[in-house]
């Protein structure tokens, strides 16, 4: 099941947050050792003080094993304000019908069920993404990612559009690029992980005007 949790909800879900920043702690502290900041065993940084909208999947067992962070790039963006290194000599988006997200992350046993090559949870996530820029007027979503997930993304048929070469940023390979928000996109995604009908189960609110 996935969760969509706006600002204006934050306070009704505070376990779920937490948790969701304990995860991030787990998989980009602890597996993939990056360069994080990390708190009681849970991962925040600046962005998320922006009121972000955030995606938190939930497995059979009601936990959450999944989330991405989503921002409005008329605000501050990680790629603007953090990497901009990586867009080369290209301006950052700035447009309300662009989106960036952000700690992109999953945290699944061994038995999780796959579909075409890559665990289902990872095609749910990359639904509700589309979903949300669908219901909400987006065109793109960009992102800052390494070139692991850029291959992931290539395989669950919804490519990284590049906006310059990849950068070595601290111990990762890093890119960035767009994924276009469009109702085919959303229709390989659904096709290629075996996903019946939307994802999100909460109402999605208009916040790109």
């Amino acid at each position: 099941m996935m969760q969509l949790i706006t600002p204006e909800l934050y306070g009704e879900f505070p376990n779920e947050l937490n948790e969701m920043h304990g995860l991030r702690h787990r998989v980009f502290k602890e597996r993939l050792d990056w360069e994080v900041q990390t708190e009681s065993e849970m991962e925040t940084d600046a962005f998320d003080s922006l009121n972000p909208v955030y995606l938190l999947l939930k497995g059979s067992d009601w936990r959450i094993c999944g989330c991405v962070r989503l921002l409005p790039t008329t605000g501050p963006t990680m790629l603007r304000d953090t990497f901009p290194m990586l867009l080369g000599e290209t301006a950052a988006p700035a447009s309300a019908r662009i989106w960036e997200s952000s700690r992109f992350a999953l945290d699944l046993p061994p038995s999780a069920p796959k579909s075409g090559g890559l665990a289902q949870a990872t095609y749910e996530l990359f639904a509700g993404m589309i979903e949300f820029g669908l219901a909400n007027n987006l065109t793109r979503i960009v992102t800052v990612t390494d070139t692991r997930m850029e291959r992931i993304l290539r395989l669950a048929t919804w490519p990284l559009s590049r906006i310059g070469q990849p950068k070595p940023v601290g111990k990762t390979e890093a890119v960035a690029g767009f994924l276009e928000i469009s109702h085919a996109s959303l229709k390989r995604i659904r096709w290629r992980g075996r996903l019946n009908g939307p994802v999100l189960w909460q109402p999605v609110l208009g916040l790109s005007a």
